[in-house]
């Protein structure tokens, strides 16, 4: 496909896309950017649904840098324990509070780069935390995003920066917050990766990988 082309297909997948979805929103729920920001370390390798859980106990108990710096560090591992790699994020998160109090105030930053550079915070979870919580048009690219944009055939690679890259490209400014929404949602309630519903799947008649059932 030429690039003029690409961009008007992506504008009709959205478009259906949005008319199936009209709802569609974070799946993590937050009060706070610094809230979004700890939720979203924590859904590495892991579920929404299941971070929501974690998280309603987990803020009534931390809810500001100071209080994950200060919290001891088995504590806060056996609150996250259920995510998975919790170790490993139980550092991330305390190492990332003190980069807050330290650096920022105690305050998210609303820049992308800023936001990289906070310890465990890669690209993904800075767009989500620069999207959603301060509606800084940004693309967070996840497994989902990664998968279906292979599928409808916006790109042939699995890096995620490049994919962001393209559907940028691909999409107006003003629909790359929720073109992630959309995509995960689409993802886990229809192109499920093992078994991908497609003839309930409103996007059959356009999209390439579409395999009708026998």
């Amino acid at each position: 496909m030429q690039n003029k082309v690409d961009k008007k297909y992506a504008k009709k997948i959205f478009s259906l896309l949005k008319d199936e979805y009209p709802e569609v929103s974070c799946a993590l729920n937050f009060t706070t950017p610094f809230q979004l920001l700890i939720s979203t370390i924590l859904s590495a390798q892991c579920t929404d649904e299941r971070i929501n859980i974690v998280t309603e106990k987990l803020f009534k108990q931390c809810n500001t840098p100071e209080d994950f710096v200060n919290i001891p560090a088995y504590e806060l591992e056996k609150l996250i324990y259920s995510t998975g790699f919790y170790k490993q994020k139980a550092k991330s998160i305390k190492n990332c509070s003190k980069m807050l109090i330290e650096k920022h105030n105690g305050e998210v930053p609303k820049d992308l780069e800023l936001l990289i550079k906070l310890p465990g915070v890669g690209r993904k979870t800075a767009s989500v935390v620069a999207g959603n919580a301060f509606g800084v048009p940004a693309i967070a690219v996840d497994t989902h995003v990664i998968r279906l944009s292979n599928l409808f055939g916006f790109v042939e690679t699995s890096d995620p920066v490049k994919i962001e890259f393209k559907l940028k490209e691909l999409l107006p400014e003003s629909d790359w917050i929720k073109s992630s929404h959309l995509l995960a949602t689409h993802g886990r309630n229809v192109c499920d990766a093992r078994k991908p519903k497609c003839s309930i799947c409103i996007l059959s008649d356009i999209c390439p990988s579409y395999k009708p059932e026998l």
